[in-house]
């Protein structure tokens, strides 16, 4: 169920109750529960299954924005792609894309692509992406222009957990970024240099409250900065 037609739902349900007390001059009340994380995937994915392989597959045909969406941040920034690259406008807050055609892989896989910082003063790429049962966002360029981490690692965000650095980070420069994630590990390189190697077993992976949750289940966000991305793709791995 798309959220809108949940919401019309919610709707449909209020108002049978107010039908109802007039009717039976009984108090009702209808209640919908809250939307959840899983919720929002499913309705993304649309029930479409992929079938992955150990070979890179593109997730961006360098001409149109096929298989994703502009991720619905409040003020965000024109996204539109052009000479083989997704251009992300610099926002209000966030601005970005979600992936909106199938299933991903939860484990055992690898994401890689180029992303540039074009302007602005904060993250260029925050690649949220599936972990097991749960998602976790690589943050490149945080909080005023050169922290890198993962978004969270127990409840703490890039800034404040074992994954944690910082890097000058050049304006103009297509960095060439890998993430892997195994059922035991996230491991994330930037121009070939190893960033993260963490063990995520007895940790609790997840999101950095906020709207983040809007990239589930993989997406490219920016903060308060303008950004490009190419040559995105994922395979899965053996190991």
């Amino acid at each position: 169920m798309t959220p809108a037609k949940y919401q019309a739902f919610c709707w449909m349900g209020a108002i049978s109750s107010l039908l109802l007390v007039s009717a039976c001059a009984h108090h009702a009340t209808f209640a919908c529960p809250p939307l959840t994380l899983e919720d929002i995937e499913a309705d993304k994915l649309e029930h479409h299954i992929n079938n992955w392989s150990n070979d890179w597959t593109p997730l961006f045909d360098s001409k149109t924005l096929t298989n994703w969406e502009v991720t619905d941040f409040g003020g965000h920034g024109k996204v539109a792609v052009a000479s083989g690259q997704i251009n992300i406008g610099m926002g209000a807050e966030l601005s970005g894309i979600t992936w909106t055609n199938g299933t991903l892989p939860e484990t055992d896989y690898e994401i890689s692509l180029q992303a540039m910082k074009v302007d602005g003063s904060d993250f260029f790429c925050g690649l949220t992406f599936p972990v097991t049962k749960s998602w976790c966002s690589l943050i490149i360029g945080g909080w005023g222009g050169g922290v890198i981490g993962l978004s969270s690692l127990d409840d703490n965000d890039a800034s404040e957990n074992e994954t944690t650095s910082s890097m000058n980070l050049a304006t103009g420069h297509w960095y060439q970024v890998r993430l892997r994630v195994t059922p035991v590990k996230i491991q994330a390189w930037l121009d070939q240099e190893k960033i993260i190697d963490v063990p995520i077993s007895g940790k609790k992976v997840s999101l950095r409250p906020g709207s983040i949750f809007l990239c589930v289940p993989l997406g490219v966000a920016t903060y308060e900065t303008s950004a490009a991305i190419r040559d995105f793709k994922l395979r899965l791995i053996e190991h």
